[in-house]
């Protein structure tokens, strides 16, 4: 049985843009080895936005190089456009998965209909980072719909956990990565109710409280996490227990086998050495990113 090894604690919050009021859940971890291959995750909690009168609410065009931005909708829209062509609006349960690779320069708001209508918004993005190998690839996008994201049921009807990557008890998610990473939503609807979900054993495993509260690990070592609080696990063992402590708790649970190189990161590019790094900015700066 996978223990906690560590408790974040909700961090406060801050703006990105106009339009994303965010929690920066990993913190002063954001970007080490110990959180590998997972590298940044920002949470937009629910927030009530009113008609935008035309104004966009967002983020402006800005490269990224190195890594994955993974950005998953929960209520209202988001719409992308980037420098390779690539344009869409992804809404409540649908993903973004944009792999940046070798440099791509992106714009990401609200849709323009949420923008017009206003509503509830929330919404998660993370970074993933690549492997060396793959770090200066051609860029690529996968939009992934919430109807085809799979969803599998726990033992006894205590809940579900949709698997938009890696994979549960033989069943796929289907976003495609370039090292072995597990990315689930897990819905708890019934407070005390306990379960023991297999992952993988030697992978890094952060379970975020996205609403509600939950106990995790091994009976009678349990540690209570709040709503959005983490729980970083220790890597040995192959399951992990999980028990409600309210009534429609949600989480999301990422692992991912850790890339063990190095980590360079600096604003929006997250390399191997510190010379890549003014490689990107060199590029991005002359014209050469995104095309």
């Amino acid at each position: 049985m996978k223990a906690v090894r560590r408790i974040l604690p909700s961090p406060p919050q801050h703006w990105v843009g106009e339009g994303f009021h965010v929690f920066p859940v990993f913190h002063n971890l954001a970007f080490t080895e110990e959180l590998s291959p997972w590298l940044m995750f920002d949470y937009a909690a629910p927030k009530q936005f009113g008609p935008s009168g035309g104004k966009r609410r967002g983020v402006g065009k800005h490269p990224h190089r190195g890594f994955e931005t993974v950005t998953i909708a929960y209520q209202g829209e988001v719409e992308h456009g980037d420098s390779v062509g690539n344009r869409g609006v992804i809404g409540p349960g649908d993903i973004q998965w944009m792999s940046a690779a070798r440099g791509i320069v992106h714009e990401e708001y609200h849709s323009t209909e949420f923008s017009k209508s206003g509503g509830t918004f929330e919404m998660a993005q993370l970074w993933l980072n690549l492997p060396a190998k793959d770090k200066m690839n051609a860029p690529k996008y996968q939009p992934i719909l919430s109807k085809d994201v799979p969803s599998v049921p726990l033992p006894a009807g205590k809940g579900s956990v949709s698997i938009i990557a890696g994979e549960l008890n033989g069943v796929k998610g289907p976003a495609f990565t370039h090292s072995p990473v597990e990315l689930w939503n897990v819905e708890l609807p019934e407070k005390g109710s306990v379960n023991e979900i297999a992952m993988p054993a030697g992978h890094n495993v952060i379970v975020f409280v996205r609403r509600g509260s939950a106990l995790i690990g091994e009976a009678g070592k349990e540690q209570r996490i709040a709503s959005q609080g983490v729980a970083l696990m220790h890597r040995d063992g192959t399951h992990l227990r999980l028990t409600a402590g309210d009534a429609d708790t949600q989480l999301i649970i990422l692992g991912g086998e850790p890339l063990n190189e190095p980590i360079a990161a600096r604003g929006p590019f997250v390399m191997n050495t510190n010379a890549e790094i003014m490689q990107a900015n060199s590029d991005y700066q002359s014209g050469k990113m995104g095309k």
